[in-house]
């Protein structure tokens, strides 16, 4: 399979705003610059009700420009797809939701009867919001990470929906075996005595902070940025990430990547994988299978296609929008 490099990066102009965050790049020594950047924010909010749950849908465009849907991976909010959607050269309609349990989106386990997050439930999520914009005809997605996994999940089991797939960092999981069962069953339910808890942060500038321990490459005024919308100030004055701490939760069913592939095997949509060329994700994920092998599950798919971006990491729309945005667009307008 071919595999394109992208190296950095194209200076596209972004879109006007009726509302601006100003931030400062002072987070870090040695990253700013001590001058101001904006990050203007084009998104509008909406809340609409799937499945039963208060769901947070943000939107970039015009209504009536040809739609996208985004879809964030774990631990993030639709928030993330900002700077991707400012480097976009052509007219969208950007379509992005908070995943259940995440940024502003309702928490499941809040209700009785649910303790964890399921593959299932996500699959589901995705069909209602897609019925709900996009009633009729073929959509276009785009997913990253957690997202990505979901968007080729979907167009397997309803490839007639789905005309074209963008998959940022999303490989699948890491293979298990049956053995493993009586474990995972066992631990998940010890976690539900002792609950797994998210920590808090003393300001926001801390939780920029520790988004750029995770990522090194991420700039201080997109840090600042994505702080604002992946946390709020608790009751004590502690800013709490905008997830639920049941996602740290170990999942008791085992991923049968047999299964998933005969799912990837379904879908008739082209699919454009775009992997950050120093993103640690696939070795951990293939584990003590070799590279190779991990990449024969592919195979899986009608049609294929690979791209490699310099200079990123797994937060490959934060790392190089640009270079992502121009991917997207020449693959979704082919």
């Amino acid at each position: 399979m071919p595999r394109l490099a992208i190296a950095l990066a194209y200076n596209l102009p972004g879109k006007t705003n009726d509302r601006s965050i100003i931030l400062s790049r002072r987070f870090r020594s040695g990253r700013g610059t001590g001058s101001t950047m904006t990050i203007s924010e084009t998104s509008r909010s909406e809340f609409i009700t799937l499945r039963g749950l208060r769901t947070h849908v943000r939107h970039w465009g015009r209504d009536g420009a040809p739609k996208l849907f985004m879809l964030h991976g774990w631990m993030d909010v639709a928030a993330s797809f900002q700077f991707l959607v400012d480097a976009l050269s052509h007219e969208w309609h950007v379509i992005a939701m908070d995943w259940r349990g995440f940024g502003e989106t309702d928490w499941s386990t809040r209700y009785p009867g649910t303790e964890s997050y399921w593959f299932g439930d996500y699959v589901a999520d995705l069909e209602a919001l897609v019925d709900h914009y996009q009633p009729e005809g073929q959509v276009d997605l785009l997913g990253h990470s957690m997202g990505a996994n979901l968007v080729c999940i979907y167009a397997g089991v309803r490839p007639q929906r789905v005309r074209r797939v963008v998959d940022l960092e999303g490989f699948g999981m890491t293979r298990t075996h049956p053995g493993q069962a009586p474990g995972r069953l066992a631990k998940w339910l010890d976690e539900l005595r002792e609950r797994p808890q998210l920590r808090t942060y003393a300001s926001q500038r801390e939780v920029a902070e520790r988004l750029q321990k995770t990522n090194p490459r991420l700039r201080d005024d997109r840090a600042a940025f994505l702080a604002a919308h992946w946390s709020r100030q608790d009751a004590d004055g502690q800013w709490a990430l905008l997830a639920d701490p049941a996602h740290k939760m170990i999942n008791p069913q085992l991923y049968r990547i047999d299964e998933i592939m005969a799912i990837w095997a379904q879908v008739t949509a082209p699919v454009l994988h775009v992997e950050g060329r120093d993103s640690p994700t696939l070795a951990r994920l293939a584990h003590k299978e070799p590279i190779p092998e991990f990449r024969e599950r592919f195979r899986a798919f009608r049609d294929f296609r690979e791209a490699t971006v310099d200079d990123a990491g797994h937060m490959i729309h934060h790392d190089q929008p640009e270079a992502v945005a121009r991917l997207t667009e020449a693959f979704l307008l082919a």
